[in-house]
């Protein structure tokens, strides 16, 4: 036997009367988590600065002046190079460069995973094995040797170029961890029944395994953009890429070919030494709200709030169920629980 129904109640956030009420769906619940909150509108900053930069730039970024290693004013907001270049104008230029190599090389590495990887778990057969002996002939080719082999060889590879080499080797480990996610999927109920009842194979991939696949999805498309503009930034920065092309590593190129640090010049080096901090801060709140999203013991950051019937809030661990007596005590939580835990015993 089990304990009488009326001995216990579970709690629930609004007490034991709001157990009857219908659960609200939370909208928008991943926009409303801080950090993604954060992290997006950072991000759309940078989007917004990389599409008119260019055109509230106060000066021309490669223009000379005689304001040589000025440092910052109301006229150079970051100050000047050694050749009098504003160093404010280069930032906002070369904020194009950075964003559309990473978003670009982004998208090209999340759609390859996505296609093979998914493909590949589904399918099975021979499909899965030639996709993934593709993907782990892929998965051991180093990037950014690669890159550096593509610029230097190519005379003025740009920022498109560079872009494609690294969304065409970086999505191997995409697609590894999707087949894996699909082959656990492919078999589940849902999945099956849309067999049965003759779904196409490419609907079932889109309609019943892809949402279930979106935050990964979208934790690798935020990592391959971080990785794609430390790879643009490094890139610039030992000199391989052109430097006729501003971007924030072009600029760190500069300081650091001209001794900035050793002349005291910080301002040349600070401002997009921030920049990029700050845009790597944004992509990793992002990637942390996705993983929260997913995962409620995350989002809880292992603990929960919930009111008793009497109105008193008590935290209470991640997969812990309390249990509340309907007899109206004040400290219903840690006693009540052994109570009715005693009393279950007992009954069986």
């Amino acid at each position: 036997m089990s304990a009488p129904a009326s001995t216990i109640t579970a709690v629930t956030p609004g007490g034991p009367a709001a157990a009857t009420a219908p659960a609200k769906r939370q909208r928008l619940r991943f926009v409303a988590n801080g950090k993604a909150a954060t992290g997006l509108v950072t991000l759309a900053f940078f989007c917004l600065i990389a599409i008119i930069g260019p055109w509230i730039a106060p000066f021309d970024p490669s223009k000379r002046s005689s304001d040589i290693l000025q440092s910052p004013s109301g006229k150079h907001w970051f100050g000047t190079t050694h050749l009098g270049q504003d160093i404010f104008s280069q930032i906002l230029v070369g904020t194009r460069g950075v964003m559309f190599v990473g978003l670009l090389a982004g998208i090209i590495a999340t759609a390859l995973s996505v296609l093979i990887g998914v493909s590949s778990g589904f399918l099975g057969g021979a499909a899965d094995e030639t996709l993934s002996a593709l993907s782990n002939v892929f998965l051991v080719i180093p990037a950014l040797p690669l890159i550096i082999i593509v610029a230097s060889t190519i005379p003025g590879a740009g920022d498109l170029m560079v872009a494609l080499v690294i969304g065409l080797t970086s999505w191997a480990w995409g697609a590894r961890v999707l087949r894996a996610q699909t082959l656990s999927l492919r078999r589940r109920d849902y999945v099956e029944a849309a067999r049965a009842t003759g779904e196409s194979t490419w609907r079932i991939i889109t309609v019943e395994i892809l949402p279930n696949l979106t935050a990964i999805i979208a934790s690798g498309f935020v990592g391959t953009v971080i990785f794609a503009v430390m790879s643009e930034i490094t890139l610039a920065f030992i000199g391989i890429s052109t430097i006729s092309e501003w971007n924030w590593g072009t600029i760190l190129f500069w300081a650091q070919s001209q001794q900035a640090l050793a002349q005291g010049a910080w301002w040349w080096f600070v401002p997009a030494g921030l920049a990029i901090a700050i845009l790597g801060t944004a992509l990793s709140l992002i990637n942390f709200g996705i993983d929260e999203f997913v995962s409620p013991r995350l989002r809880s950051s292992g603990h929960t709030k919930v009111k008793t019937a009497d109105g008193h809030t008590v935290k209470m661990r991640v997969g812990f169920t309390p249990v509340l007596s309907q007899n109206g005590k004040k400290d219903p939580v840690t006693p009540v629980v052994r109570k009715a835990t005693d009393e279950a015993k007992g009954a069986a």
